[in-house]
């Protein structure tokens, strides 16, 4: 189904996948993606059952295994109406990869067209599935900022324009360029692992850019990225440090007023 054709979003309840990286290292982010929802008036479910997308096994060939976890994940989602995740490279999964891998199999490959049709990523869902840019937020301080467009999601879901258009509609928020923002941190999974010392170029690249930037903190929308530019950035003992879109909007939830408050 073309993106143009999904289901609207819109006045439905909404299921939280909040990815494993998220649940594991940074949980603080999934309370800052329910925070700026619950702003927004949208009744936000967590299915206990979720684990993870499959993305691991499927981008290491293992698509057996892929096919196992997925099954989990569409099980645990099987009765969402929309499904949010604060992370491009696994909402790209269940999007462009569920059909896919179940091709051959007629029941998934039904249950995954629908959850692919209704997944979105959580700056996706918020700018183009509710046409929401301004949340009315404002930061305690003056904030520079610059994007880091995560593979993932810039490529294969074209992300990259909503979280700056949430950010700069921030109150205290300046949002200038960074280069090479489009430019891949080394991470991508398994690929740090198994080709350390080209992923250890491509990051050193990000770190010079990053310290280069006119900026007080570079915002992304993968917490992967994050804590590959970020693990780059303390050992090079730069100042610098990378933060995850939702948790700059959450910032700004305390000093928010009600323009941009409303998903109507």
């Amino acid at each position: 189904m073309s993106d143009d054709l999904r289901p609207s979003p819109k006045y439905k309840p909404v299921s939280l996948f909040v990815t494993c990286i998220v649940d594991t290292i940074y949980p603080d982010t999934g309370i800052s993606v329910v925070k700026v929802l619950e702003r927004l008036g949208v009744d936000v479910r967590f299915p206990m059952a979720q684990t993870c997308c499959g993305q691991p096994a499927f981008n290491s060939g293992y698509h057996d295994d892929a096919r196992t976890v997925a099954r989990q994940f569409l099980t645990a989602f099987a009765d969402a109406e929309v499904i949010v995740c604060p992370s491009g490279s696994c909402a790209s999964m269940v999007r462009h990869y569920y059909p896919e891998i179940f091709k051959d199999e007629p029941d998934w490959y039904q249950r995954a067209l629908r959850a692919a049709e209704i997944t979105w990523e959580f700056t996706e869902y918020l700018v183009d599935g509710l046409g929401v840019t301004d949340l009315g937020l404002k930061v305690p301080t003056e904030t520079k900022v610059a994007f880091h467009h995560a593979c993932h999601g810039y490529r294969l879901m074209g992300l990259g324009p909503q979280a700056q258009s949430l950010a700069a509609n921030m109150e205290g928020v300046t949002c200038n360029a960074l280069t090479g923002a489009d430019q891949c941190c080394g991470f991508g999974g398994l690929f740090a692992v198994k080709m350390p010392e080209i992923s250890g170029a491509m990051l050193n690249d990000k770190v010079k850019h990053i310290n280069a930037a006119d900026a007080d903190v570079i915002i992304t929308g993968d917490a992967s990225c994050l804590t590959q530019m970020n693990g780059g950035l303390s050992r090079a003992d730069s100042p610098r440090r990378v933060l995850h879109i939702a948790d700059l909007l959450a910032r700004g939830l305390d000093n928010a007023g009600d323009a941009g408050a409303s998903a109507e």
